[in-house]
Formats: C-alpha cells, structure tokens, sequence
C-alpha cells in the first residue's frame, strides 16, 4: 500500500499541502481529481523526494519515503511520469526511455526487456526509436514519458495529468493504455482535470481542493454528485 499520512507541504509561507490522508492498495488504480494549483502535482513531487514534506509520513510498504533521495524512492519501486513529460527534446526517443532506467543501470538484462515491453505497448515508438522526441507529436510525447517511467521498474507508477493538451481521441486511447498498465499489475494513482475519462478506469478517486482532500469514494459515487459533475465534467 501506498499511504499518505497528514502530508502538509509548505512554500514559503504558502501551505500548498494541509495534512492529506489518502491511500492507494497493491493493484489499485487510484485516480486524483483537481483543478490546476489544487496540489496534486505538489502531493506527488513530494512523494518523489523532490520537495520535502513540512509533516506527515508517505509510505509504501514498511517504507518511509519521506526523507529519503529521490533515486531511492524510484528503488523501491514508487515512479512518477511527470506533468508536462519533461522529456530531453534533442535526445532519440530510445535515448530518452533507456534514461528510465538510470538507477537500474548496472542490470541491463531485464531493462532491455522492459524496453521491449514499452515498444509493444507502444508501437509507435519503436518506429520512431531514433527521432528526436522534441520532434514527437504531443501524444507521442506522452507515450515517452509514460515509457520512460516503465523503465524505472514501478511497482506504483504517479501520473500527473497525462491527458493534457492532448486530443480527444488520442485521450481515449492514453487511458486504455494506463488501464492497460494497471491491470498487468502495476498500481497507478492517476492525477487528473479530465474527470469523466480517469473516473471511468477508476477503483476509487479522491478530490483536492486547495491542498486537502475534500471528497473521496467509487467512481459512480463521485459520477452521480451534482457539485462534481459540474466542477470536473461541466454537467
């Protein structure tokens, strides 16, 4: 399990994290609903070891992430695909997904299957193998970044806002993709603006608003709540 524990998260004097209590199960496709700057991107950069928690405890497993470097985190299985994908735009798109698996380095063996793995999921990729990824379209570039964490070996894979910017269609097929991923076995806790599309793959969801969790529960629960259909789906 991966639990957040009354995290709270301070910027300055800004309190952009206010003690949120969430959890994801082995195997759970947990998905995070929120406007842009309600903190799901900061829960997860926190939970990445890239800010520091002011309190509160993230744990996977018997593990205690908080405190810990970032490359030890992704050691213990907990990757995250950033928003905005964040990819090296002038490096090949393999150069870019072999990066993935840097702190796996000195175990070739089974990244080359991984990347195998990544090019049967998608396809494209390979045939695009040796182009610049800057020269990708946005969903391929989404397919990098996806594949690049794949590469650091997730047994818990944080997706921050895959959907962003993309079309409808390329949409659709992103979450059959992550849905995908979730059901080889990978837990996914999936942050998320397109509610309708996340909540349709989803086990369970939490809503954000301001740093905190202010509703949580199934799927059809959060699909039949007048407040969150026309916050997050505009009905």
């Amino acid at each position: 399990m991966l639990k957040f524990d009354n995290v709270s998260l301070k910027y300055g004097s800004f309190l952009a994290l206010d003690k949120v209590c969430l959890h994801a199960d082995k195997g759970e496709l947990v998905v995070l609903l929120g406007a842009n700057g309600a903190g799901k991107s900061s829960l997860f950069l926190t939970a990445s070891g890239i800010h520091k928690a002011a309190g509160g405890s993230i744990t996977w497993g018997a593990q205690e992430l908080v405190g810990s470097k970032p490359s030890t985190i992704v050691e213990a299985g907990v990757v995250q695909c950033p928003e905005g994908r964040k990819l090296f735009a002038h490096m090949s798109v393999q150069k870019n997904l072999e990066l993935g698996a840097y702190v796996h380095r000195g175990d070739t063996g089974p990244s080359k299957r991984i990347l195998e793995e990544v090019y049967a999921l998608f396809p494209i990729l390979r045939e695009k193998k040796d182009d610049a990824a800057g020269s990708l379209s946005g969903g391929q570039q989404q397919m990098v970044a996806i594949g690049r964490a794949m590469m650091g070996r997730p047994k818990v894979l944080l997706l921050d806002e895959p959907s962003l910017g993309l079309a409808p269609l390329v949409i659709k097929q992103m979450f059959e993709v992550i849905q995908r991923i979730n059901q080889s076995g990978t837990t996914v806790l999936l942050a998320e603006q397109n509610a309708f599309a996340a909540l349709k793959i989803a086990h369970r969801a939490y809503v954000m608003e301001s740093g905190r969790i202010v509703r949580e529960g199934k799927p059809e629960q959060l699909l039949a709540d007048d407040s969150i259909r026309k916050a997050y789906i505009g009905a």
